[in-house]
Formats: C-alpha cells, structure tokens, sequence
C-alpha cells in the first residue's frame, strides 16, 4: 500500500505548478492544501494508478482512501474519493459510519466535501435508501462539514427525481444554518431537486423564503424561468 500512495504523491508533486496553486487559493475563505495540479492531470493520475489496484478487496481500497485523506492535500483527497466510489457495488451499509468518521476527520473545504460526498456517499444512500436517515442526523451534527454532506451527498440522485420528501425534510432542517458552506450546500440541492420538481420546490421556497438566506434561496431558484425567481426574490 505504502508504495502505490508514494507513487501517487511523486506524481502528483512532480506536476504541480505554482501558477495553479496560487489560482486554486481563490476558491476558498481559508488556506486549502493543494500542490497545485490541473484537475484534468489529477484525474488521469487517478486512473492510472487504479488500474494497479482495481482487483484488490473493498477493505484494501478503503485502507489506500483513509492514507490519501490523512495528507490534507486536495488532489489527494480527491483521488481517494475517487478510488472508494470504484467499490461502489461492493459496499455495505456500515460503511456510512466509515464515510461519517473520514467526513469528521480529513474533510476540511467544500471541494472535498463535494467530490467524496457526491459520489460515495451518494452511490451508498442509492443502493441503501433507508440510510438516507443517517443524512438526517448529519444534519443536526455541529460538524458544518457533516451538515453540508447531509445535503450534498443528494445531488446526484435528485438529478433523476428521487428522495424529494427526504430532500425538503434535510433543507427543513438546514434552513436556517449560519454557517455559508450549509446555505450553499443546501441551496444547490434544492436546485437540483427542481430540475424535476420545479412547482414543489418553488412552493418550498415562497413558504420558506422569509427565513431562507439569501444565500441559499439564490441557489435554490438559479435554474428557475425569471418571472418564478423575480417572484422568489421579492421581499
């Protein structure tokens, strides 16, 4: 194992750029740890290295995401997540208290938030609807990166219409979060969910909106006609 992450990190730090780095810092509030590689480079590395590991056990692969998280590197981050989601079919619904633990201990910024949990832990709650329970109380948890996986770890299969009573009873409880990271994380959701619910999530916003962020009512509302958000902005 050791030698596969070694290999990765070499890498990854062998096309690094200062250039990227210095752009990537302006997507967050505070200092992300990246070595600065093109997400594109990221990716193929990602494959590349998978390839030599795919046949291993789901235990094994988990063990190499666990090392990558523990870096605190982004683009490590990001492979991990992308190696774990490869176990996809094999996972079991234990391992959403595996994700919590790795969500709580190595997720630090939106963008690992957003690559571990849409997928991952997306492709979980799919295979296991009743975890979505498991969403719920993430939602509660002073953890704000566990708070915006509660809504994040949504998107994909809203894409395709489902878990829409589940999606309003996660935003229900992230309504009225401080934290921006939650509004946004929660606010996407709902856009996403309006793709195929447009009229449930509109009325969702006009019930809500005079508690609702600005924030995360903009989001909800982006992919909307403009008569439907000029209505949802008015005060």
């Amino acid at each position: 194992m050791t030698t596969i992450v070694e290999e990765v990190r070499k890498n990854l730090k062998e096309n690094a750029d200062e250039k990227t780095k210095v752009s990537f810092q302006r997507f967050f509030k505070q200092e992300a740890r990246c070595y600065g590689v093109r997400s594109a480079v990221v990716a193929k590395i990602s494959k590349e290295y998978f390839k030599k590991i795919r046949g291993e056990r789901k235990e094994d692969i988990f063990k190499y995401g666990e090392e990558l998280f523990k870096s605190g590197y982004c683009e490590e981050a990001w492979i991990a997540a992308g190696w774990v989601d490869q176990k996809r079919e094999g996972f079991d619904e234990e391992d959403l208290g595996v994700f919590e633990r790795w969500i709580k201990k190595y997720i630090d910024n939106w963008a690992k938030c957003d690559t571990f949990c849409n997928h991952a832990a997306g492709s979980l709650i799919e295979k296991f609807p009743d975890k979505i329970k498991v969403l719920k109380k993430w939602a509660k948890d002073k953890n704000l990166w566990l708070r915006r996986a509660a809504a994040v770890s949504l998107i994909i299969p809203v894409k395709n219409g489902k878990f829409l009573k589940d999606v309003l009873e996660i935003a229900d409880i992230l309504l009225e979060d401080k934290e921006d990271m939650v509004q946004k994380g929660y606010g996407w959701l709902l856009k996403e969910a309006s793709h195929k619910h447009q009229k449930e999530i509109f009325d969702y916003v006009m019930k809500n909106k005079a508690k609702m962020p600005r924030t995360a009512l903009r989001y909800a509302i982006e992919k909307m006609p403009e008569d439907l958000r000029k209505k949802a902005m008015e005060k």
